[in-house]
């Protein structure tokens, strides 16, 4: 099988992307094409997010095996962050299908010969750096809450912030620290890697678009901002095993919102 993976994608960038007005029946209709196409050939696409499901299991029995088990629910929840660099591969298969072109799974590693594989990867970083800073947040939260007389177990902390000034304490704090993250995140690559993957350019095109087509349509944009989060808390729950059909309906989705946003 031949392709190549610059089919697609233009040699001299658009010098401005003209983004549009998008409506709350766009986000339904971009996530119900998601579905569709993650049904289309189901087994074709678990093998590229198989990954994370075992990732967020060794992740699990790591933290919760020892000191640093305070950090299992920012882990969980800040994989919300590396969200969109991890659907990479749906974005190409989306665009095959939408295009009536050969959509086989293979053709998600086109993404590894994309011209604007720097620019993908500068993005990829600046979400790792975002996690990472999340981590580091959330830990400062929990010291200086339980700096003195820690829960010794994973049930005692849960006990504690559900039922204690200082528990509470932390739990308005994170959450409102994981929402700047994650609004931050939203805010800046919402459409950036597609984007980036069909039209090519810099990473601050991607950034730049994504920031445009949000201030175009904020309310829309936080309501799928809130669809993703929903759906990867309640994919996460079983020992993340929901990520594996979550994340692959969220990636398609996002190519087909991204349709929608940028003319």
């Amino acid at each position: 099988m031949a392709f190549t993976s610059t089919e697609h994608i233009k040699t001299t960038p658009i010098p401005a992307d003209t983004v549009r007005h998008i409506t709350l029946a766009d986000v339904g209709e971009a996530l119900g094409k998601g579905v569709s196409d993650f049904w289309d050939k189901p087994s074709h696409y678990l093998f590229l997010v198989l990954i994370y499901p075992i990732v967020g299991i060794v992740l699990t029995v790591w933290t919760t095996g020892g000191d640093l088990f305070r950090l299992l629910y920012p882990l969980a929840t800040g994989f919300a962050l590396l969200g969109p660099l991890a659907g990479l591969g749906l974005y190409e298969i989306s665009r095959r299908r939408e295009q009536s072109l050969e959509s086989h799974g293979a053709y998600a590693f086109l993404v590894l010969r994309s011209p604007a594989l720097g620019s993908i990867v500068v993005l990829g970083l600046m979400l790792a750096a975002c996690f990472v800073l999340w981590l580091m947040a959330a830990n400062a939260l929990y010291l200086f809450y339980f700096r003195t007389d820690p829960p010794a177990t994973l049930i005692a902390l849960v006990g504690e912030t559900l039922t204690t000034p200082r528990g509470w304490g932390l739990l308005m704090w994170g959450n409102l620290a994981g929402f700047c993250f994650a609004l931050f995140v939203l805010l800046t690559t919402v459409i950036a890697f597609p984007l980036l993957l069909d039209r090519g350019g810099s990473a601050w095109r991607g950034i730049e678009t994504s920031i445009r087509a949000f201030t175009a349509s904020p309310l829309q944009f936080l309501a799928w901002g809130l669809v993703v989060a929903v759906l990867l808390f309640v994919g996460s729950l079983p020992f993340f095993v929901g990520l594996a059909i979550v994340l692959p309906v969220l990636g398609h989705a996002t190519w087909h919102l991204y349709r929608k946003a940028v003319v």
